[in-house]
């Protein structure tokens, strides 16, 4: 493994626990432990599980004008978010094009934003420059704080009986500090498979504490807590179609075409806003839709999509797998806009061979939350 790439705080114990170790946006994170991803996908779905997120970014933002500031750099509505409360939003260029996908918390004293291990210094570059002009300190807070995913069925229960004030009182969306055997502790009620739970944001220094006492109460509460590593992370956020940048997002690629005009909050201004006015009624000439193969195959990102009546390329995937919770080998494909209607049937080129594919209703998953 390379020796350049960094590690979490957690990373000696993950190495303990027999993870399977790959490069990440350059981390040495932890993909798959001894289970394997599809049974950690299924005891996400069916039980609870903790997620090593610290490799995201994390920036602090402060000031008399932070609000109108963020509104401004943010595509969702931002001015207007509630205190105690986070949103999803994008950061995207002045041709529309997205820069990163973020989760913005707006607490008490301060902003907290998280972004994408991959556009780390690329956000920060980004929303530096923009800060001209406001009153607005930003401050990179990734390498003094963790942040763990604890998601699935169970989460809320078992972690309403370790905080310092139940958790179940945070609505969905919601954000508030509690502590975890002293620990001070930013709590999300946050996620990204599709179930409930919480994302926990801490000092780094008390990175292995948090994780041993919760392990060590789950044990005692007969609790079946397991790690969960990014391959199942992966497979939990593609079924219920949430979007994973450099994948379903890129500066390529306008929130129009990723189905994303739902995070545009076009009332007011923000980067990117003119341009994309200007897309809203052409469609921005493609866009993202899901396929379920039809015949025996596996597609992976970079197949090409053909019209079977012809031949003729029309698309490609950007996310290929198999989706454990409908069992169904599944893609997410870019299409030029004709060919988007559920219960088009394409072909999806696999090793040289056109293979069968429908496209189907997304998501594949509904979120448990809903």
């Amino acid at each position: 493994m390379n020796a350049t790439l960094k590690h979490t705080p957690l990373y000696e114990l993950h190495k303990k626990n027999n993870a399977r170790f790959a490069p990440f946006a350059g981390w040495e994170m932890p993909i798959q432990y001894e289970p394997g991803a599809i049974a950690e996908h299924k005891h996400v779905r069916t039980h609870l599980g903790v997620f090593d997120t610290s490799h995201m970014g994390r920036f602090e933002l402060r000031g008399a004008q932070v609000a109108d500031f963020l509104d401004y750099a943010v595509s969702s509505d931002i001015l207007n978010l509630p205190e105690n409360t986070s949103r999803y939003g994008l950061l995207c260029r002045e041709d529309g094009g997205i820069i990163d996908d973020v989760f913005v918390y707006r607490l008490a004293d301060y902003f907290l934003v998280v972004v994408n291990a991959s556009n780390l210094e690329k956000d920060y570059k980004h929303l530096d420059d923009l800060r001209e002009g406001f009153d607005v300190e930003l401050v990179d807070r990734s390498t003094e704080t963790v942040m763990l995913a604890i998601q699935g069925p169970l989460a809320i229960p078992f972690l309403d009986s370790l905080a310092s004030e139940p958790l179940s009182e945070i609505p969905r969306f919601g954000a508030a500090e509690r502590s975890f055997d002293g620990v001070q502790t930013v709590v999300g009620r946050t996620g990204y498979t599709g179930e409930d739970g919480v994302e926990l944001f801490f000092p780094s220094g008390n990175a292995l504490e948090v994780w041993q006492y919760l392990f060590g109460e789950a044990a005692t509460q007969g609790v079946d807590l397991q790690p969960i590593g990014l391959a199942a992370r992966d497979s939990l956020r593609f079924e219920p179609g949430f979007p994973l940048y450099g994948h379903e997002l890129s500066e390529d690629i306008t929130p129009l075409q990723a189905r994303l005009k739902w995070a545009c909050e076009f009332d007011r201004d923000f980067v990117g806003r003119k341009a994309l006015l200007s897309k809203l009624d052409s469609g921005d000439g493609r866009k993202l839709a899901t396929i379920v193969l039809r015949d025996r195959g596996v597609p992976r990102e970079g197949c090409t999509v053909h019209n079977p009546e012809n031949g003729g390329e029309i698309g490609s995937v950007v996310t290929g797998m198999y989706a454990p919770t409908v069992d169904a080998y599944a893609a997410n494909v870019y299409l030029e806009n004709a060919f988007i209607k559920v219960g088009t049937m394409l072909e999806v080129e696999i090793r040289g061979k056109r293979k069968a594919a429908e496209i189907v209703k997304r998501p594949l998953y509904t979120p448990s939350y809903r």
